[in-house]
């Protein structure tokens, strides 16, 4: 539960404030804390949101993990779904934060590579798409970590724009999932 407050205090702060300008005092106060007890959950504000981003990924990771892993379905309708799981993931309050206008501070907290938790979903993709590319579904796209780095920023763009009209999803999922199968279509002649 404290973590739950934790984050929510976050969300709740990073709606009035940059997040530059949030402290652990603000923090631990808006969360019903004393800031020496918040120090016994992060040593300081990067720690804070690297648990918590971490906390906030793991039921889309695991999503995520178990769509790729159903290596019979075709590699196309593995990428609709986790194109969906993602954006819905995003759409929800604690990713929320990370998709919105102005979150580069927050999301710049959350470590590149090996402790990034959304490394695995990268990895999982990436196995996707090696697969449809073995299976002839996919093109030969050469390098696949590149390739899924530049797809992911069609996600993102998405998952930033249901955050700015949650209205949108539904069309901006069938979107990003068209944009992301044509580049990875086979190409003829």
């Amino acid at each position: 539960m404290v973590w739950a407050d934790l984050g929510e205090a976050l969300r709740q702060l990073l709606l009035e404030r940059d997040y530059d300008a949030i402290t652990m005092g603000h923090i631990a106060a808006r969360a019903g804390l004393a800031r020496n007890t918040l120090y016994n959950y992060a040593r300081d504000k990067s720690a804070l949101v690297q648990a918590l981003s971490h906390r906030w990924a793991r039921p889309v990771v695991e999503r995520v993990a178990a769509i790729a892993a159903r290596s019979a379905d075709p590699a196309a309708e593995r990428m609709r779904e986790i194109i969906e799981a993602v954006l819905e993931a995003s759409a929800g309050q604690a990713l929320r934060l990370m998709f919105r206008p102005g979150s580069a501070p927050l999301v710049a907290e959350v470590p590149k590579g090996p402790g990034n938790p959304f490394e695995a979903i990268v990895a999982a993709v990436e196995d996707v798409v090696r697969d449809g590319i073995a299976r002839g579904e996919f093109r030969d796209v050469g390098d696949v970590r590149l390739t899924v780095e530049l797809l992911s920023g069609v996600v993102r763009a998405s998952a930033e724009r249901i955050g700015r009209d949650p209205d949108a999803f539904v069309a901006t999922v069938d979107e990003a999932r068209v944009v992301v199968l044509a580049a990875l279509a086979r190409r003829s002649g």
